[in-house]
């Protein structure tokens, strides 16, 4: 008779302390909920997990246990970074969420209840040590993420919204399973290091990674699976855009930079026509754009394929170890503080005149909102590469992780698709400070709340400080 080993040693605790954290402070928020209505009480539940769960993960970073729960999840400093930048998005989200709803007050509880719960999805995505624990992160991120996009019940748009991520994400969630259950009849497992071991080199195998690729590929909205983004992101919410943009792309690639032992190496020539068709495809559509929150949207794609790049240099055989990675992770850092304060503004400006931003709108916003345009020109400048900015050295690392692979064409190529994108970037900074404002535009200067003021405050500092100072987070990497 064999002797039970308990899973749930000190290395597992500590290992699921973060997502256990958030779990206890979803079940706080719910309970507060029923004993009061104050708006307060919900929103110090909500901070105080949020903050609990980072202090879990910067102890991680000093020393992560590895594997726990039997090889099902991986702890280690790569994991702990990626979870701090799914909690950084996710608190940003939710702070300019707080005063952008007006009509569905009612419901905030349960709003901040599904927030607090995608980080969850995107910490078993990231630290996954097999692909039924990636899928449970998957849906456990998703299945908020549908009624999230949707909550605006009032408005058609937000319905719309929803109900295509729910029924494309439901056909992605099952192009997974059914590759996952491929590569498990080819090899007999589901634990990545066993299929490290034994390779996934038989037809059976790879044509289930190719199908796992297609739907992580869905998730990060890259080309040819983009074509729902922009539909979805304009309708949903648009502080619940900025956590679809951020956090469920980074976990994505967290998991596909994990595992891109399952591709074969021919696959790199693949993926990087992938990247240049995706980072084609998001400048092109974003620059007939007069909708901010679309062009944005679009821009997400062509910056989806940026990062694509790096899993093509990884497989290509980037010399220098973990490069690629680490070029993933900073280029993320910076696109979730940039894009994530962009639509936080957007939100706000939405809020403000009850319908989305365009460029017309924009026009002599600097004489209206000094502050606002100050800091969407940060952000528009990040987005384009321009240096001094987080984007500018995001964008040298994953060039150059190309370069060392031996990809030096591919690179020139993204390169010249980045300086595409200052076309429609630099048109919003053209708006707001060289163009009179539009007739009927208020005149008067509108105050911001001090919530989002915050994240704003927050995203623009982060984003000059990986540009000016990057030393801390390079050294974490």
């Amino acid at each position: 008779m064999s002797e039970f080993v308990n899973p749930f040693d000190a290395a597992a605790l500590e290992a699921i302390g973060p997502m256990a954290a958030l779990g206890l402070g979803v079940l706080a928020l719910l309970l507060v909920g029923t004993l009061t209505h104050s708006r307060a009480a919900r929103g110090v539940v909500v901070a105080a997990s949020l903050a609990f769960a980072a202090s879990l993960q910067l102890d991680l970073l000093a020393g992560a246990p590895g594997e726990v729960l039997g090889g099902a999840l991986v702890a280690d400093r790569s994991s702990a970074l990626w979870g701090l930048l799914f909690l950084l998005a996710t608190a940003i989200a939710w702070l300019f969420s707080l005063d952008y709803y007006e009509e569905d007050r009612a419901f905030l509880l349960e709003h901040d209840a599904l927030l607090l719960t995608t980080p969850i999805g995107m910490m078993l995505m990231a630290g996954a040590g097999d692909l039924l624990t990636f899928f449970v992160g998957l849906e456990l991120l998703s299945v908020p993420l549908y009624a999230l996009a949707a909550f605006r019940r009032n408005r058609p748009a937000s319905v719309e919204a929803g109900l295509k991520y729910f029924l494309l994400g439901a056909f992605a969630a099952a192009f997974f399973l059914y590759g996952a259950a491929l590569v498990y009849t080819a090899t007999g497992t589901i634990s990545l290091v066993r299929l490290r071991d034994l390779g996934v080199d038989s037809p059976l195998a790879l044509a289930g990674t190719g199908l796992m690729t297609a739907s992580v590929l869905f998730k990060v909205s890259a080309f040819p699976f983009h074509l729902w983004a922009p539909d979805v992101y304009q309708g949903a919410p648009t502080p619940v855009t900025a956590l679809m943009a951020t956090g469920s792309k980074a976990a994505a690639f967290a998991f596909l930079l994990h595992v891109t032992f399952l591709l074969p190496a021919s696959a790199a020539g693949t993926l990087a026509v992938l990247a240049i068709a995706s980072m084609a495809a998001g400048n092109l559509g974003a620059l007939v754009q007069t909708d901010l929150k679309r062009m944005l949207a679009w821009s997400g794609i062509a910056h989806a394929g940026t990062v694509l790049l790096v899993v093509s240099a990884a497989l290509a055989g980037d010399p220098l170890a973990d490069g690629a990675r680490d070029a993933a992770i900073y280029y993320m850092a910076a696109y979730v503080l940039t894009a994530a304060g962009a639509f936080g503004l957007v939100a706000q400006l939405e809020r403000e005149g009850d319908r989305l931003p365009t460029l017309d709108s924009l026009r002599g916003l600097s004489a209206r909102r000094p502050v606002v345009a100050a800091a969407l020109v940060v952000f528009m400048l990040s987005l384009g590469g321009i240096p001094l900015t987080g984007g500018f050295l995001g964008k040298y690392l994953v060039f150059s992780a190309n370069v060392r692979a031996d990809q030096v064409g591919i690179a020139v190529v993204g390169v010249l698709l980045s300086v595409v994108a200052l076309g429609y970037y630099l048109r919003v900074i053209v708006a707001m400070y060289m163009q009179p404002a539009p007739e009927g535009a208020p005149t008067g200067r509108a105050s911001t709340p001090p919530a989002a003021v915050l994240a704003a405050g927050v995203c623009t500092f982060g984003v000059l400080l990986l540009g000016v100072l990057p030393g801390w987070l390079l050294r974490q990497l």
